[in-house]
């Protein structure tokens, strides 16, 4: 790379038109004095990514080239750089004049780190000096979202786990090696705006904490509403809570308090619905329940025909709540499974709650729950335990997989769709 600039240097040195504006001897040789190349850098650190002006200062040159010292390079003077990682960076300036080509020994340029503010830190999930990245949600305890006066008093507040399903698993993603925000929505809400990327600058603030102004003025964190500046101060933050306040135009003002995201709590987002949601079983399919074991589920059952279900449990429904609640409504009867060559049938009804415990799936699975009562089932009563493993789930549909499946156990993989 810089043989070629410095061959497309001497090009331009060589060519009728340079030759034309510069003196010559009698002989057709340049004439003129070598270039004497210096610069001077200035770096503003009172934002990140760090942006980095350089000066040419050279003497008897007209012609420049910056090398960056990150992969790329720029013309100009005064020339501004952004750099988005912190480091030492060795910059080169080339440059060129009458009397020929010459360039500076490489010099090397500081550019500090952001996480030494505890805002940032917390925001990207920081390892020492280096910044990551890290994916936030909204929390779930009460307060997630909130409105406020010009004065900063409340004037209203979400209650715990008060936020729609589509609403409450949305992603709050930030880069600090790229300064790059990402919106994700898993359901997106009606005509909410969908997934977004935009960058972001961190402005370091008296508290410690600072602001974040997001490169789109249609970008938003929590709440979709436009703000002065798309600007955010970052109220609170640490490794388990995000909090963070923006003023509208008319002076109010929202906040969002904010979460790490995992996969186990969009899981237990969607099976809730946020407070609490019922589902059913899918007998609008084929092989609604199947049977086997964790290597071959369907191994000793590979299940009916859309449809097939009996009346009795068709109906059955299954609810399940943020606070760990499970209930389970068999409407008139309950279709109890056959047994010793006995066929199923229905019987009274089986109607039931119990707590229930929710964590990561021990084995192949999203999450899992596990009931607390003998005797708690999903959709068919001689399930093999009281272990229910989430493969599979959206806001309309999900599979679970009774049984822990463990010493080549059974399974039963059951279809459910959201009442």
């Amino acid at each position: 790379m810089k043989i070629t600039r410095n061959k497309a240097v001497w090009a331009l040195l060589a060519s009728p038109l340079f030759f034309t504006a510069c003196d010559k001897n009698d002989e057709g040789q340049l004439e003129g004095a070598l270039p004497s190349p210096s610069f001077t850098s200035t770096v503003n650190s009172t934002q990140f990514p760090v942006k980095v002006t350089f000066n040419n200062t050279s003497e008897n040159g007209f012609i420049n080239e910056w090398e960056y010292g990150d992969g790329t390079t720029g013309t100009g003077s005064p020339s501004t750089h952004t750099y988005n990682t912190p480091g030492t960076y060795k910059v080169r300036l080339l440059v060129s004049g009458k009397g020929g080509f010459a360039q500076t020994s490489q010099t090397d340029v500081v550019v500090p780190s952001a996480c030494g503010n505890t805002g940032f830190s917390a925001l990207v999930a920081c390892n020492g000096s280096a910044p990551s990245a890290r994916v936030w949600t909204f929390s779930s305890a009460a307060g997630a979202i909130k409105r406020l006066d010009a004065n900063d008093n409340v004037t209203s507040s979400s209650a715990a786990n008060a936020l729609a399903s589509c609403q409450a698993d949305d992603q709050f993603s930030f880069s600090g090696s790229s300064f790059t925000y990402t919106y994700t929505a898993n359901n997106k809400c009606g005509n909410a705006e969908a997934n977004a990327s935009t960058s972001f600058v961190y402005k370091p603030g008296s508290n410690g904490l600072g602001q974040l102004t997001l490169g789109s003025s249609k970008a938003f964190i929590g709440e979709q509403v436009a703000l002065r500046d798309s600007t955010y101060t970052i109220v609170e933050a640490s490794s388990t809570v995000l909090r963070l306040r923006g003023t509208l135009a008319n002076g109010t003002k929202t906040e969002v308090t904010l979460v790490p995201f995992d996969a186990v709590t969009r899981v237990k987002q969607l099976l809730t619905g946020g407070t609490q949601k019922t589902w059913m079983l899918d007998n609008s399919v084929e092989k609604t329940i199947t049977v086997g074991t964790e290597a071959k589920p369907t191994d000793y059952y590979a299940g009916g025909a859309a449809g097939a279900l009996p009346a009795c449990q068709a109906d059955d429904e299954f609810t399940f709540s943020a606070t760990d609640a499970y209930t389970y409504n068999a409407k008139d009867e309950t279709f109890v499974a056959g047994k010793d060559g006995v066929p199923g049938s229905c019987q009274a009804a089986r109607s039931g709650t119990s707590a229930y415990t929710f964590g990561p799936a021990d084995g192949a699975g999203l999450a899992q729950l596990v009931f607390a009562k003998a005797g708690t089932f999903i959709g068919i009563t001689d399930a093999p335990d009281l272990t229910y493993r989430i493969l599979s789930i959206t806001d309309k549909n999900m599979v679970i997989r009774a049984g822990t499946g463990k010493n080549n156990g059974t399974v039963f993989d059951i279809k459910l769709i959201a009442k």
